[in-house]
């Protein structure tokens, strides 16, 4: 069944050109079109209360109902303040949602449109974890209802086993989403409705902040090089288990063929925000371009370890029945805990907007540099 939600037409956001070509290795041609930050008009935050969960990341609404927003006269509003919201502070999390699949897959597309994401990119389908995956486990609900929508992805531990997916040690499983593709994710939800009673909580980190910590030097030198991303994972459990990648087009026209790689920017500039974030880093990042091989090592082993260790790049989030997160791929990692699996099934309905080619403006500005200078 289709989302009967009705939208309303909304100014799109203000288009700067720049003045001269950023590199080819960041993904442009003559220019790139930067918009300028995007800026909250108060309506959400003015009517549901929210905490912020740390200084760096994370806000909770604990009281907010998406359905409501959704199917709201001031819905686009609404929504649009919500993915501002979502992109400074990574991710945000609502208690207990009663929320249908169609209406998760139309609030999570509809971030993306109100905040300027081309017009040509959708709601992604996952090369493995979609609805031409049969088998018993890949449901929507604790019902058992199965999943007949490509656009949806189930997270379920039970699905992963059946596919040959083993649980990796905690620092092996930080990723952004889709990284893999020429034309990854913005936003992501996941609602969770079947999970053991304790284990299986998810971690966030700051790409802003993690770009934050790096010493002026450094973070010119990550701001010259390209990253090369490949997730071997997916290739070899579909070559294992005898069944297709989903050839595409995967959200967007340019996310195409079972080569599933890509190459982005080691440093992205968030469209929404502005501010600059660390975006090569995590499962599918395979190798830094142009670099001998033990630098590119020591460039993924540093970053690792600087979003691993730094707990105040971090939020760590306890599921709830029907709890939702969504956050902004562009400029977070996240990392589910693997400490469940022999505690009872977890699962989860995903749906993942395709956002835009990443970029570099080297004219943007980092978080920190942004919120220093309102306070002086």
């Amino acid at each position: 069944m289709q989302s009967t939600v009705q939208t309303e037409t909304v100014a799109q956001p203000k288009i700067l050109l720049t003045t001269g070509p950023l590199s080819d290795a960041h993904h442009s041609a003559s220019s790139i079109p930067i918009r300028a930050p995007l800026q909250t008009t108060g309506i959400l935050d003015n009517q549901y209360a929210f905490e912020e969960l740390t200084p760096a990341i994370g806000r909770l609404y604990p009281t907010l109902q998406l359905k409501d927003i959704i199917h709201n006269d001031k819905a686009d509003e609404l929504i649009r303040d919500l993915a501002i919201t979502i992109s400074r502070r990574g991710v945000a999390f609502f208690k207990s949602q009663d929320i249908s699949p169609d209406d998760q897959k139309f609030l999570t597309n509809r971030l993306g449109q109100l905040t300027g994401k081309p017009s040509s990119s959708g709601l992604h389908i996952h090369p493995v974890y979609n609805s031409e995956r049969e088998g018993k486990d890949s449901v929507i609900d604790e019902k058992g209802t199965k999943n007949t929508d490509l656009e949806i992805s189930v997270i379920s531990s039970n699905l992963f086993r059946s596919l040959g997916v083993a649980p990796r040690s905690g620092a092996d499983e930080w990723h952004s989403d889709i990284t893999f593709e020429p034309v990854p994710a913005d936003y992501t939800s996941l609602k969770v409705h079947t999970m053991p009673e304790t284990g299986g909580d998810t971690l966030w980190a700051s790409g802003y902040e993690t770009y934050d910590l790096l010493s002026k030097p450094f973070k010119k030198l990550l701001e010259s090089l390209t990253g090369f991303f490949y997730p071997p994972d997916f290739v070899r459990s579909a070559k294992e288990h005898g069944y297709p990648l989903f050839a595409g087009p995967r959200g967007a026209a340019e996310n195409v063929g079972t080569h599933l790689s890509a190459e982005h920017p080691l440093i992205r500039t968030n469209p929404v925000t502005g501010w600059k974030s660390i975006f090569g880093f995590g499962q599918h990042f395979h190798h830094v371009k142009d670099v001998p091989r033990e630098e590119s090592e020591l460039v993924k082993k540093f970053v690792l370890d600087l979003v691993t260790q730094n707990h105040i790049t971090q939020v760590r989030y306890r599921w709830g029945k029907n709890d939702l997160a969504i956050w902004d791929n562009r400029s977070t990692y996240h990392a589910a805990t693997p400490d469940y699996f022999d505690l009872g099934p977890r699962s989860g309905v995903r749906a993942v907007s395709c956002g835009e080619r990443p970029y570099f403006d080297p004219n943007s500005k980092s978080r920190r540099e942004e919120l220093q200078g309102r306070i002086n």
